[in-house]
């Protein structure tokens, strides 16, 4: 009998172990000590090919129309001893403390949100990102000064309506000294002017694009503000350089490019990964990147989820229910969504919470070979997502979701009949030569 309870959790931990993973077995009695001169060699993982077959065989197990039988007879003697083996390997799995877990378990899905700014190409994380470009800027000014102040001026004036009329009316400016070039008082700003106090002096850059332009400040009289014998009082003005005027074309183009620039927007890297096949697709772990929420505020929404478990019976209107799922859709900044291929592999990428579902098509198209083979992609419980204009926050895909993807099985075929080699993946080989696993 202890021999045929040792060949149960050998099976056991043959169809339960992962890839490169041993599954820790109960202690059931002591075990003798193993002579130092014969140390048993450590047991081989099972391959994925293995593992899969086993799989199967355990599910065709399970599915056996079960007849009445002794509670004596083996096949209730091996469920139950399966039963409660998988029951004490579980609770030793959680009861292990991060630093002791076995390698192999499951690493965080994504270590934070990062961007990539647009003037360096450097990937770096959410917090930093203000940060980075602001130095990015600034050292852009040993480049082209003028493009440097118009990144300035759109990027970090927040408010657009100020920002629209004081580029407005530093436009005005040049273009008043580019149509009037011989006009004097059309190449002098007097900087204590109301108008340019009040709509250009209080925007970041905007000293820094006059300078850059051409325009010295000057300390000059004001005519006409003096009184009888007295000489006038003196002011400061931004004077236009009178080499400029031999430029005044550049003067133009600046005037278009002011008006026409954006702000300078650190685009999100979506943090493409593809892994092996894996059971433990639909585990997220997050960090709090992906929140709309502080550390404290997340704790605080753990308990309140808490709580709300206990409250459940109570009933809800529909408008209730749909008010609290409007306000759970803004906790999200971003989404992690994870694409499983029918072969098994995992695509996985970073999206801001609020793109449309069609942003995702286009991702998944990028990581084909072919980009052409037409797909669909199933969310949660099979849900086809055919609109693409919806975002992700109104699918409920936030703050992570493991979708599928369907290929369309008449073209599949096609390509499968007229393919005189072996199908390869229509993963492209790039992704395929850094695959990770989950």
């Amino acid at each position: 009998m202890r021999k045929f309870f040792q060949e149960i959790k050998a099976d056991l931990k043959f169809k339960t172990a992962g890839p490169g993973q041993k599954l820790s077995e109960p202690s059931r009695a002591p075990r003798e000590k193993p002579k130092a001169e014969a140390a048993p060699k450590p047991r081989q993982a099972p391959t994925d090919e293995a593992q899969m077959a086993a799989a199967a065989a355990l599910a065709r197990l399970e599915l056996k129309p079960k007849g009445k039988a002794p509670s004596c007879s083996q096949e209730s003697i091996k469920n139950q001893v399966r039963r409660e083996l998988m029951a004490e390997a579980a609770a030793s799995e959680k009861g292990l403390p991060e630093e002791e877990k076995e390698e192999g378990a499951a690493a965080p899905s994504v270590s934070g949100v990062y961007f990539i700014c647009p003037l360096t190409g450097a990937v770096v994380r959410k917090d930093q990102k203000e940060k980075h470009l602001r130095e990015a800027i600034q050292a852009y000014f040993s480049v082209d000064p003028v493009a440097a102040s118009i990144m300035e001026i759109h990027t970090f004036n927040k408010d657009r309506e100020k920002v629209r009329v004081g580029v407005e009316t530093m436009a005005k400016y040049l273009d008043n000294i580019y149509l009037h070039p011989e006009e004097e008082k059309y190449r002098k700003i007097k900087l204590q002017n109301k108008v340019f106090q009040e709509r250009i002096s209080c925007l970041e850059g905007a000293h820094k694009f006059f300078q850059a332009v051409g325009f010295e400040t000057k300390t000059l009289p004001v005519p006409g503000q003096g009184k009888e014998g007295q000489n006038s009082p003196e002011e400061q003005f931004y004077v236009l350089k009178e080499e400029v005027l031999a430029r005044l074309e550049d003067l133009r183009d600046w005037k278009e490019q002011l008006l026409s620039s954006e702000p300078l927007r650190a685009r999100l890297d979506r943090q493409l990964r593809l892994f092996q096949p894996s059971p433990e697709a639909a585990r997220f772990e997050l960090p709090d990147d992906f929140y709309n929420l502080s550390a404290d505020e997340i704790r605080r929404e753990q308990r309140l989820r808490t709580e709300a478990v206990e409250k459940a019976s109570m009933l809800r209107t529909r408008a209730m229910r749909e008010k609290e799922e409007q306000r759970e859709m803004r906790k999200y900044n971003y989404t992690l969504l994870r694409v499983r291929f029918p072969d098994g592999y995992i695509l996985q990428g970073t999206f801001y919470a609020r793109e449309a579902v069609s942003v995702l098509y286009s991702f998944v198209r990028e990581a084909l070979r072919d980009d052409w083979l037409p797909f669909e992609l199933l969310g949660p419980g099979g849900l086809k997502l055919t609109d693409e204009n919806l975002a992700f926050n109104e699918c409920g895909l936030v703050p992570s979701a493991l979708l599928s993807l369907s290929w369309d099985a008449a073209v599949m075929a096609d390509i499968e009949a007229a393919a005189e080699e072996q199908p390869h993946s229509p993963l492209r080989p790039e992704l395929l030569a850094r695959v990770q696993t989950l």
